[in-house]
């Protein structure tokens, strides 16, 4: 079966490459400096951009000094510090914002398979995906996310579903990593037909890799669901198509008490100790979630080394607990930071985090801010694989970067900096965003949207949705 868009029209290509190009060489000045959480922010620096990468950083005065002919961008007022990563997000999800329900679920279980399967994910069709990612891609922009890692659960929009979303990311220049969530759920057939969207997407994104255009920014991973919705053969499978194609494997893991439960009885182990059993954790596993695990799983996550995202109000949202995130890095695992579906500010979800374990430790001391803004940036990128390009600011690595407002009632110090900004700063005072040194957010203002438009859009979508027709 033909996709649905396997080329790009003129008219997308033209709409991708003529935004915003990159200037020759950007100088940066800001007021404070987070070249990433493992230092110490730095005062009155600057950032040289030249094309899509950066060049130098240092001084101001100095960098001034040694390049008199840049483009000067002064951002004094703000901090600069990498991109935002939102390592696990359903864009989707805005369309379920508010969906009548005639009471809560009692449970996980019941919230999945007599709510969000049903009511959700089983209606979604093109013009419902493209609505949602459309108004994502802004929100994103405007809440100073550069880089994102979604996961569609869509099993009547298939195949092509990746291929709608990659459309619109495309078009807002933000750096994506698109997946399919295969399940048997529905059937064995529709999980094989989950499988093949992902590796459709993944080869056709992976010949784009040197394209000139925003689709170079966009990559695919693997994805199956989880053990209860999935056969063990089944998973194999998808894991040995990761391995194959280079990519992760991505799969959600133990969100609430039902998994392990399930697990235990089904093999009497631990949702954890039974994919370590069927040798699939390695370097291509990014598991989300990760809530309800035990003492053993947390060593098992750290010796393997797995890439962990977690979402700490998604969490709460649907009752599933709150995840030993310090006890995994502890361990030796990669924990960045996503948003997940229906709770999708980010500020907020960097709140939770700095917060939700302090409660539950009984230690103030618990989870420091430089761990949650490394969390929200180079770890996000080390979990997604992308450490290489982005999650710092540092010669070589893409210009991806953001310039938050420091306009706060209190001095700010290189000791309180990153305190603040979690604390009190929000998507409303994120003063500018870059990806691969375009702008797409200056002075407050999120550049080419229409906000009324995409609301409007989003809003007709999710009344269809939600009427199921």
């Amino acid at each position: 079966m033909a996709l649905p868009v396997a080329a790009t029209s003129s008219r997308l290509k033209s709409e991708l490459m003529n935004e915003h190009h990159p200037q020759a060489r950007q100088l940066l000045l800001c007021s404070w400096l987070i070249t990433s959480a493992d230092e110490p922010p730095k005062a009155d620096h600057a950032v040289l951009v030249e094309g899509d990468r950066i060049a130098a950083v240092g001084a101001i005065e100095a960098l001034r000094a040694q390049y008199p002919d840049a483009e000067v961008v002064d951002l004094r007022g703000c901090a600069i510090s990498p991109g935002f990563v939102d390592a696990h997000r359903h864009c989707y999800g805005v369309l379920a914002h508010g969906i009548p329900t005639e009471q809560a679920p009692a449970d996980f279980w019941a919230f999945l398979n007599e709510f969000w399967w049903g009511k959700i994910e089983d209606r979604l069709d093109y013009d419902m995906l493209r609505a949602a990612m459309d108004l994502s891609c802004y929100d994103m922009i405007r809440s100073g996310i550069t880089t994102f890692f979604d996961c569609l659960e869509a099993p009547n929009a298939i195949p092509g579903g990746l291929f709608v979303q990659a459309e619109v990311v495309a078009r807002w220049g933000l750096r994506g990593v698109l997946c399919f969530e295969a399940t048997q759920r529905v059937s064995e057939a529709n999980g094989e037909l989950g499988l093949r969207e992902n590796v459709e997407f993944i080869r056709a994104y992976q010949a784009h890799r040197s394209a000139p255009d925003n689709r170079r920014l966009i990559t695919g991973a693997m994805c199956h669901h989880t053990t209860f919705t999935c056969s063990d053969d089944f998973i194999r499978k998808a894991h040995g198509l990761a391995k194959e194609l280079g990519v992760l494997l991505h799969f959600h893991c133990s969100e609430g008490t039902y998994e392990p439960e399930q697990a235990l009885r089904k093999w009497g182990r631990r949702t954890i100790e039974h994919y370590d059993d069927l040798g699939i954790l390695d370097e291509t596993t990014l598991a989300s979630q990760c809530v309800q695990l035990s003492p053993e799983e947390v060593r098992i996550v750290g010796e393997r080394g797995i890439r962990v995202v977690t979402m700490p109000l998604s969490n709460c949202e649907v009752g599933g607990g709150i995840a030993p995130v310090p006890e995994m890095r502890r361990a030796g695992a990669t924990v960045g930071l996503g948003t997940d579906g229906y709770v999708a500010n980010f500020f907020a979800s960097l709140r939770g985090a700095f917060l939700i374990h302090k409660a539950r430790l009984l230690n103030p001391a618990a989870m420091p801010a430089r761990d949650v803004w490394q969390m929200a940036t180079g770890d996000g990128a080390r979990a997604l694989a992308m450490d290489e390009a982005i999650g710092a600011i540092a010669v070589g690595k893409q210009a991806d970067l953001i310039a938050i407002d420091l306009d706060l009632p209190t001095p700010v110090t290189a000791h309180n900096l990153l305190d603040q900004l979690i604390l009190w700063r929000d998507a409303v005072d994120v003063h500018s965003v870059m990806v691969a040194g375009r702008w797409l957010k200056r002075n407050y203002v999120v550049l080419n949207a229409d906000p009324e438009a995409l609301i409007a859009k989003t809003r007709e979508a999710a009344d269809r949705l939600w009427r199921g027709v």
